[in-house]
């Protein structure tokens, strides 16, 4: 069985594109990724398997060029397919629809659509509108639409009236990123966690405000890359803690592969999972299921500091995987991290009730299952 996955950009800042592959490559499918290169997610890539091949063409920036280039990816994309022939082609951003459309009318070929972000833009130009379009085409030609949230997936419905075909699949890590129970060595230092897309709305200026107000064994760790829309926010990060004095207790790593970045992790006591108070975003107002950072952290036996939102609490708080602050607010955030400060044994042991959560439910085993069985029910039709 053949499966191609498509994307314009780099499908390894993307971690269910690699859980998806890793469980159908070892179940001896043949994989090839078609993408690009994206601006700051250079480091970011899949590891090595047999059965899985990428395939990125070099990032280009916004412009008539880019236009050009995005003709040229689609091009690429129905060269190779009838080349190589996939049962499965797996869109996974708005960008691929309309190539995605066009593959779904050939012989054979059964589509997948995957969306992780939901379309905040819609009607600002032509090409956006036009691709909202083949979005709505495209979910009722395709066998299945896969949503990382369920508010975003009965959007979804809504938008395309294409409610039987839904499926809400979690951002989950895989069971075995899941580690066994972490053997703790006696430290002082309390290490903080954040990783991913390194922008105001995830991690705020008020974190560093808050490392002022609390001993300086408190320690933050940074490991990502700056998008598109803030290009130099690491380095306003690095000038703000300079600033304020806390220069040697924050650490910035930059982006690293997937299964680097959970190595770095194992050393840290609480991960990072902020979300704005209020935001006219949709996808940072449905980002619980959809956001991967405390599903990585929890595999990690870290325990979690998550924005003081209902849902947020509800999935994360309630059940003694973290604590709840406003991200806003530095002494919100300083109150939270000096609990953890003075309750370390409570601490790791929200953490390790957490990794035995991702072992048993919260893992992409369990969540892509029904996926996979859809698609070998189809596949033998």
């Amino acid at each position: 069985m053949k499966i191609l996955y498509i994307q314009y950009t780099n499908p390894a800042g993307y971690p269910p594109l690699q859980q998806s592959s890793c469980i159908l490559a070892l179940d001896g499918w043949e994989v090839l990724f078609l993408g690009t290169k994206a601006l700051g997610t250079d480091a970011l890539c899949f590891p090595p398997h047999p059965n899985i091949t990428v395939q990125l063409m070099p990032y280009c920036s916004s412009g008539w060029r880019q236009k050009l280039h995005y003709l040229q990816f689609c091009l690429w994309v129905l060269i190779e397919t009838l080349r190589w022939q996939p049962r499965w082609v797996y869109a996974s951003d708005l960008l691929s629809c309309p190539v995605a459309l066009l593959l779904s009318f050939l012989p054979g070929v059964n589509v997948i659509y995957h969306e992780h972000d939901s379309p905040n833009d819609t009607s600002s130009s032509f090409f956006i509108r036009f691709c909202l379009t083949t979005r709505r085409w495209l979910a009722s030609k395709a066998k299945m639409c896969i949503l990382p949230n369920q508010q975003r997936f009965e959007q979804f419905a809504l938008e395309t009236n294409a409610s039987s075909k839904l499926l809400c699949v979690w951002n989950c890590p895989t069971q075995a990123e899941a580690i066994a129970k972490r053997s703790f060595t006696q430290s002082d230092n309390l290490q903080i966690l954040y990783h991913g897309s390194i922008v105001p709305s995830r991690l705020p200026t008020a974190v560093l405000k808050a490392l002022v107000m609390l001993p300086d064994n408190v320690k933050l760790r940074v490991i990502g890359y700056d998008t598109v829309g803030h290009q130099n926010y690491t380095q306003q990060l690095r000038d703000i803690a300079e600033q304020l004095g806390i220069g040697k207790q924050v650490e910035f790593l930059g982006a690293m592969p997937r299964y680097e970045l959970l190595q770095k992790s194992l050393d840290c006591d609480i991960g990072l999972a902020f979300m704005p108070i209020s935001s006219e975003d949709i996808n940072l107002q449905r980002m619980v299921g959809a956001s991967n950072k405390p599903f990585d952290y929890l595999a990690c036996g870290l325990t979690l500091l998550v924005s003081d939102l209902p849902d947020w609490k509800q999935m994360y708080v309630e059940p003694g995987y973290g604590l709840a602050c406003n991200p806003e607010d530095p002494e919100s955030i300083a109150a939270a991290l000096k609990w953890y400060l003075e309750h370390p044994v409570e601490m790791r042991e929200m953490g390790d009730r957490g990794r035995q959560c991702i072992l048993e439910k919260w893992n992409y085993e369990t969540q892509f299952e029904v996926v996979k069985n859809q698609m070998n029910k189809i596949s033998l039709k």
